[in-house]
């Protein structure tokens, strides 16, 4: 067993792993992938002030999302074909994140359905919604959601029509994979990988698949996916989803200060400042270069958390410290589950935690709800010289 320090050593080991198409899924963003790359290397320009001569035992990492107490505010953000990078990857990470006593997000375009996860973590999670034309559909698996005890509602803004992602084309990318001359001399030299998906409870989208009438296979459901966003989308249609909800909501995808004041206004309980991982609009600003302007328009009337590039302990503290209550990570748990399972998932909390546990120690403080902009050292030109 390799010595595993950071999350970078679980990338490495999850590349050699899983096939390519679902290596290169995670791994990539739009277009140029501009975005995908600021936002870990936005990160890299805010210094951390080093404080000594503090006491730092009984320090404490637990806090709060969404009221519910979380042992460091990082939750397990939602990412679609979780399945495909490891059997039963949706089951393994949300017991990984179950165990470790933060919260889990379930991807609408998740491999495991809602009820199998349900049924095999016996413990609350949070469901991420992606609005579809089919409002029967839709409304049913709000309904689902609620069945299965998610404790709230993620419903994800940006995605009412598919930023082109080039590596995903190129692959042919679908769950399961579909067997090419190419795809099959990758697979040959994934061999773990294909025994442990040969025993997986499934290996398409469960929350669709004997939901949908007409879903048989991947072609069909690859057509049906493709025409279901809800170009449509609007406040108006956010509320009622909220009001047929009737639990906790979080909107995901706020970029912008005005986006984010409309989110207060119907009444939802966080928001996410989020670019999609730099999968949908390529040439945004970063997630953590959006959210001074956005805590600047909401205050604390609203909890403002944020995801997309978060690598490290150091990250975490980094927007915490900047006004977020808690933020997600993606492909810092995949890279884990990818790499060994559940056990990887686990792994990949241990360390941002001992990361954020030991940075906040040398910043000189006991307690991450301590933190502030005093622990940080911001460039004067961070939010950059643009204008609308």
């Amino acid at each position: 067993m390799p010595v595993i320090t950071n999350i970078d050593d679980l990338k490495r080991i999850y590349q050699r792993r899983v096939p390519r198409m679902f290596f290169d899924y995670a791994e990539s963003g739009s277009w140029t992938e501009q975005t995908f790359r600021e936002n870990s290397s936005d990160f890299e320009a805010i210094r951390l002030r080093q404080r000594v001569a503090v006491d730092m035992s009984g320090r404490s990492t637990t806090s709060q999302m969404i009221g519910q107490d979380v042992a460091m505010p990082v939750a397990l953000a939602p990412v679609g074909l979780t399945g495909m990078q490891h059997a039963d990857g949706e089951i393994k990470a949300a017991r990984a994140a179950r165990d470790f006593g933060v919260p889990f997000t379930l991807s609408t375009m998740s491999i495991n359905s809602i009820e199998d996860v349900a049924e095999a973590t016996g413990a609350p999670f949070w469901f991420q919604l992606y609005t579809m034309k089919d409002q029967d559909y839709v409304s049913r698996l709000i309904q689902r959601a609620k069945d299965a005890g998610c404790s709230a509602l993620v419903i994800t803004l940006d995605l009412q029509i598919l930023g082109q992602r080039h590596k995903d084309l190129k692959n042919g990318l679908s769950a399961p994979p579909k067997l090419t001359p190419k795809t099959i001399a990758n697979l040959a030299t994934k061999w773990a990988w294909g025994i442990g998906m040969l025993g997986a409870k499934r290996r398409e989208f469960g929350n669709i698949v004997g939901h949908v009438e007409g879903i048989s296979d991947a072609s069909s459901l690859g057509a049906w996916t493709n025409e279901q966003f809800d170009l449509t989308l609007d406040w108006a249609k956010i509320a009622k989803i909220k009001e047929q909800w009737g639990g906790k909501v979080i909107l995901k995808g706020i970029l912008d200060a005005e986006d984010a004041r409309m989110a207060l206004k119907v009444g939802a309980d966080a928001i996410v400042v989020s670019n999609h991982g730099g999968r949908q609009l390529d040439g945004a600003i970063s997630s953590i270069r959006a959210l001074p302007e956005i805590l600047e328009a909401v205050g604390d009337q609203i909890e403002v958390h944020l995801d997309s590039g978060i690598r490290s302990g150091q990250d975490v503290l980094k927007a915490l410290a900047m006004g977020a209550k808690g933020v997600y990570i993606g492909r810092a748990f995949i890279y884990g589950l990818g790499a060994m399972g559940q056990p990887g998932v686990t792994r990949a909390l241990e360390i941002i935690h001992r990361e954020l546990d030991v940075t906040m120690a040398l910043c000189g403080e006991t307690s991450v709800q301590k933190l502030g902009r005093h622990n940080l050292l911001i460039p004067k030109d961070f939010r950059g010289k643009w204008e609308a």
